[in-house]
């Protein structure tokens, strides 16, 4: 996907811009294969191995995603003011002997505060850092930009699963954390330090709805927190039914085979969706594409709910990865498109705290409701309600007409 020429705002020729693009690329595959999807390969391994229940594992393991929600708030400030290279090689410094404390823990109490560690490094390199860099830097050719990213970084799991089970099938888990901890060191400590060097521009006023107003002031705000509460029930919705799907197709009497493909096709999905966002931003409005995509979500959960034909519901799944790809990019744009870019780190670190607690709850909330509600079936039914108030609360989360500028 060729980029059109560079706009003249541009703080960095187009050989660095292209230098920084190129560089997240690599970072986030990296950084999220590593920091995010090795777990769930080796959780099993380290249970084995240690004794302690994967329910424990993975509460240390949500307890990173949490403490990386925090974090995401002071990085969102450093971020509008100083640019992405000092917080993004931080974090990867601090990622390597977080992981190594990970490899090293000797009890539970260990294994939580390396992982609380490892989320502080995780709320400097994931994604909102990465968005907020190619979002000042490309300026108004940001939506092309972030989408080849997401494409990227779509591609972790794709990568870093079958290498970490391929290492694990002949090391020990701890040494398997050791190699992952040394790859992530020399991808993206010389990644960030060296492509994401370059003058950091001043935001791009021009049509910049904020008007004057603090960022505490657009935090406070209805449409703000109707935003926040949007793509809080969506996402609850979204990870929920990620992890549930495979246990929904066994409750159907579907193969873990057939299931396991149903699930990459997913995958494969979110990919598509993700090359339809610049066309979809091109022809609906904020307001109109905000609710059509969490509209998409509560539908495709609904059906998957509702559905019993194996091709069905394997197509349900490809439809529903379809939406979550998606809502990647409205997420990665919702500031900038309400609020302009003046705010857009702390803003965004403000909006993403939320939905990354509610991602980090989504796998236990929906293993709680099937439980409770006697089958996946019904649980993806409420999960669909859910995501249904999100898409109505997204009527409101776009700024009346006085808050904008002419």
């Amino acid at each position: 996907m060729a980029l059109p020429p560079a706009a003249p705002v541009a703080s960095l020729t187009e050989a660095g811009l292209r230098r920084v693009l190129a560089t997240l690329c690599v970072t986030e595959i990296t950084s999220w294969g590593v920091l995010y999807y090795a777990f769930p390969v080796l959780a099993s391994d380290i249970s084995a191995d240690t004794g302690w229940s994967l329910a424990s594992l993975t509460a240390a393991f949500s307890a990173g995603q949490l403490v990386a929600a925090l974090v995401g708030i002071p990085v969102g400030r450093i971020l509008d003011r100083r640019g992405p290279r000092a917080v993004m090689t931080a974090g990867s410094v601090l990622a390597a002997p977080a992981l190594l404390a990970v490899a090293a823990a000797q009890n539970l109490a260990w294994f939580f505060a390396a992982w609380m560690l490892a989320g502080v490094a995780m709320g400097a390199v994931l994604y909102p850092p990465a968005f907020a860099a190619l979002t000042r830097w490309y300026g108004p050719r940001r939506v092309r930009a972030l989408t080849l990213l997401t494409l990227a970084a779509g591609l972790a799991s794709t990568v870093f699963a079958p290498v970490t089970a391929a290492l694990a099938a002949h090391l020990h888990w701890r040494a398997v954390y050791v190699v992952l901890a040394i790859v992530l060191a020399a991808v993206t400590l010389p990644g960030h330090a060296w492509g994401l060097r370059g003058p950091w521009p001043p935001p791009e006023t021009r049509g910049d709805r904020v008007a004057g107003q603090t960022p505490g002031h657009v935090a406070r705000s209805r449409p703000f927190a109707a935003l926040v509460a949007a793509f809080a029930l969506t996402a609850l919705a979204t990870y929920a039914v990620v992890i549930n799907l495979v246990p929904l197709l066994a409750e159907r009497g579907v193969g873990a085979g057939t299931a396991a493909v149903a699930l990459g096709l997913g995958g494969l999905g979110q990919v598509l969706g993700r090359l339809g966002y610049a066309p979809l931003a091109r022809r609906l409005g904020v307001r109109a594409r905000t609710v059509l995509v969490l509209a998409a979500v509560a539908v495709t959960t609904a059906l998957l709910g509702v559905l019993t034909s194996v091709a069905a519901l394997i197509t349900a799944a490809v439809v529903a990865g379809m939406a979550r790809g998606i809502l990647t990019l409205l997420q990665a744009t919702a500031v900038t498109d309400r609020w302009g870019a003046t705010h857009y780190g702390r803003l965004t670190g403000i909006l993403s705290a939320p939905l990354t607690v509610t991602v980090a709850l989504a796998p236990w909330a929906g293993a709680s409701l099937a439980a409770a509600l006697g089958g996946y079936s019904p649980m993806f039914l409420v999960l669909a309600a859910f995501a249904l108030g999100g898409s109505a609360l997204g009527l409101a989360s776009t700024p009346p007409a006085p808050e904008r500028t002419p």
